[in-house]
């Protein structure tokens, strides 16, 4: 079974999105599970402290690193287990990456203020990860994004393996339009090709839609397309 493990300072909003619709009847199946641990119950004074200010100078502060490696350290069993910190700093997070550490469990590092000590980084093998240029209040949200992702790739999660093929960029395409019941609606119709019945002239017509709406919206997408293609 595939772990979650979340180092944070606000345990309070776990499982969160996590605990609802598909990926709630996954933690009842025991397809996965998500441990949450409070970064502050590892604060080695009466007063919790999880931070202080930067040597150096500068403003705002730094997450300790010893306090984070003592709630690293008595909650991971498996040293060989990933770990990763979110950081805007971070390599990037992406489909294919999260195939790659979909195969063992992971932790993921919740950080705040001015981010944590470096030191942390070096001396536990940390990866740092971000999902995208901008920067957030804290990795809790980027969390639950990290988490999401990978939790789509897990047998028996998603209920129709077969759509997890089509999804924007599983083959470095973004997904084609989607269209549902009414037939007709505010003077719009749908495509005609998808009510001919012909899944040939279907399954062409959605990657030429794929392949326009890549090129047009994530050149960087459509070059790796084409040199995936090119060599077939």
């Amino acid at each position: 079974m595939w772990t979650a493990r979340v180092f944070t300072l606000y345990p309070e909003l776990f499982p969160g999105l996590l605990g609802v619709g598909l990926y709630k009847k996954a933690l009842e199946k025991k397809l996965w599970s998500l441990e949450v641990i409070n970064i502050r119950d590892y604060a080695m004074n009466k007063h919790k402290t999880v931070d202080d200010t930067p040597f150096g100078g500068g403003s705002g502060m730094v997450m300790r690193a010893d306090v984070i490696a003592n709630s690293l350290d008595k909650n991971i069993p498996d040293k060989e287990e990933q770990i990763i910190y979110l950081s805007p700093k971070g390599k990037k997070f992406d489909q294919a990456y999260a195939k790659k550490i979909m195969k063992k469990n992971i932790n993921i590092i919740c950080g705040h203020f001015e981010g944590v000590d470096q030191r942390l980084l070096e001396t536990r093998n940390i990866e740092e990860i971000s999902v995208g240029d901008f920067v957030l209040s804290g990795g809790e949200a980027a969390s639950f994004l990290v988490i999401d992702t990978i939790l789509r790739l897990i047998p028996g999660v998603v209920g129709n393996p077969d759509s997890l093929a089509e999804e924007s960029f599983e083959r470095n395409l973004l997904e084609y339009p989607q269209y549902t019941k009414p037939q007709k609606w505010e003077e719009k119709d749908v495509p005609g090709v998808l009510l001919s019945g012909d899944h040939a002239k279907i399954k062409d017509w959605r990657l030429s839609q794929s392949e326009d709406i890549t090129r047009r919206r994530r050149p960087d997408l459509w070059d790796k397309y084409k040199k995936k293609n090119e060599k077939y």
